[in-house]
């Protein structure tokens, strides 16, 4: 029984318009060809910055649409800056592959999720990220605590009563929202709120 060909997709990106993608995907081709994996497609982000997140970077939203239908098998990029510059981001995208089943191939950092070593890796990375997750968690918990145990009052500011009643009074006459909240030195935002309530009531 003969191994299935792997199918790899390259991913390449330059921050700036200046410089090239070219030499990122001839390298990438090359180790793909010595390893016996067939490119099948190239996502490119050109003069789009790292730190930016996958909404601003198609060609990254493009190749991890498609690694979610399982189009290859492998991912390739030229080192681990090229995927992402924010740790966030960059562990997001890593944990998408491997949610589907997708191998990650670095060629700077020497890691590949083909190998025992590389998978280890994944393993590593998605506790750093839970870890991470649980510790920003636990500090919006306690700094809740906190400033209930100051007295402070948490959610919308409440509106002065009297600023409510005048707004109330403009309403029933017939005023519109925008005249309203002019007229009362409140956001229009509250004057709809304080007309629904009204409606409700």
């Amino acid at each position: 029984m003969t191994n299935k060909i792997k199918r790899a997709a390259l991913y390449v990106r330059v921050s700036t318009d200046g410089q090239t993608v070219e030499n990122q995907t001839r390298e990438l081709g090359l180790i793909a060809q010595r390893r016996g994996w067939q490119v099948v497609e190239t996502y490119s982000d050109a003069g789009i910055s790292g730190a930016k997140g996958r909404d601003k970077r198609p060609g990254l939203d493009r190749m991890l649409k498609a690694a979610c239908r399982r189009e290859f098998d492998i991912v390739m990029a030229w080192s681990i800056d090229r995927l992402g510059r924010s740790l966030i981001d960059l562990l997001h995208t890593v944990q998408n592959l491997e949610a589907y089943g997708v191998d990650l191939y670095l060629d700077q950092q020497s890691i590949d999720t083909t190998t025992p070593a590389g998978k280890l890796m994944f393993q590593i990375t998605g506790a750093f990220a839970e870890f991470e997750r649980s510790m920003i968690q636990q500090r919006v918990r306690l700094g809740l605590k906190r400033a209930l145990a100051q007295g402070k009052r948490l959610g919308r500011p409440a509106v002065a009563s009297d600023l409510e009643r005048k707004a109330q009074s403009h309403l029933r006459k017939g005023t519109g929202i925008l005249r309203t909240a002019k007229l009362v030195g409140l956001g229009t935002g509250t004057v709809h709120r304080i007309k629904r309530e009204m409606e409700a009531g």
